[in-house]
């Protein structure tokens, strides 16, 4: 076994694809916590699916880098969506419903109507699960997802304090001064850019796992906010690592692997929290 991955890893894509795969398992942990605690773990997939949508549109206008066109429309998408949810005539989970369907509808339309490809299921399939776009990485692509990597966790750490006043008490937060419509637009944003990264790791439709998993996982093990926030952050970096390691021997999809570990970290912690009664 360790011949075959020495072997494999003679091959700059594997180490490519494991660094960004580590990389991406950090960042969408540490904001996994934040979203699932404030009811708003469903924002992963809706993004994920303008995604998909803005991937769709980039291909039929030739769009060479397609990533400069996906990340701000991505962005966009998700103010769009911060102030639909705040809106009292479409409530959070009716507006993400509402964006992610749609994308994902015009997405796969435009591909079928204006095809540039010979094979549109096949394209589909590899976007929707990301079974074999996390081996075609760039040195260039592994640079921007590092140097986004580092942006999204310096934004946590420098506004961690911030980010844990919203997170557990928005109303108070507002009435201490803290801006926190502010703070639920950075959020947002840096999770656009999560998402944007994670789709060449799992594919669109299964990025909600890579956010919610680490962070229910931790749940059953720890209480605290900071040790719950850097258990997930452990155990999506080993979950990928392992998912990663697994693909490569086992000749599986990347993405549908790691997403399977992470199911298994989950039902292994709350084992472990039944037995010690967290």
């Amino acid at each position: 076994m360790f011949e075959t991955l020495r072997m494999y890893f003679q091959y700059p894509f594997v180490r490519y694809a494991l660094i960004v795969g580590v990389l991406i398992a950090l960042c969408s942990s540490l904001l996994g916590v934040t979203l699932v605690l404030k009811r708003f773990s469903f924002i992963g997939d809706g993004l994920s699916h303008v995604a998909f949508g803005a991937m769709a549109i980039a291909s039929v206008l030739n769009i060479t880098n397609n990533m400069l066109f996906i990340l701000p429309v991505t962005v966009i998408c998700a103010i769009l969506l911060l102030r639909a949810g705040q809106n009292t005539r479409i409530k959070g989970d009716a507006a993400i419903a509402m964006i992610s369907v749609g994308a994902l509808a015009i997405g796969y339309l435009l591909m079928n109507l204006f095809s540039t490809s010979p094979n549109i299921s096949g394209d589909v399939c590899s976007t929707l699960f990301g079974s074999t776009s996390i081996l075609t990485l760039t040195k260039g692509e592994v640079w921007l997802c590092a140097i986004l990597s580092v942006v999204v966790v310096a934004i946590f750490i420098l506004f961690y304090n911030k980010i844990f006043a919203v997170t557990f008490d928005e109303n108070f937060a507002r009435a201490t001064g803290t801006r926190a419509n502010a703070y639920n637009l950075l959020i947002a944003v840096v999770i656009a850019v999560i998402i944007v990264l994670a789709m060449n790791l799992v594919g669109s439709l299964l990025i909600s796992a890579l956010v919610i998993f680490p962070a229910l996982s931790a749940m059953r093990l720890f209480k605290s906010f900071r040790s719950v926030t850097i258990s997930a952050a452990v155990l999506s970096v080993l979950s990928a690592t392992a998912g990663i390691l697994i693909s490569i021997l086992a000749g599986t999809p990347v993405g549908s692997t790691i997403v399977a570990v992470d199911i298994a970290v989950f039902l292994i912690s709350y084992g472990i929290g039944r037995i010690t009664g967290r």
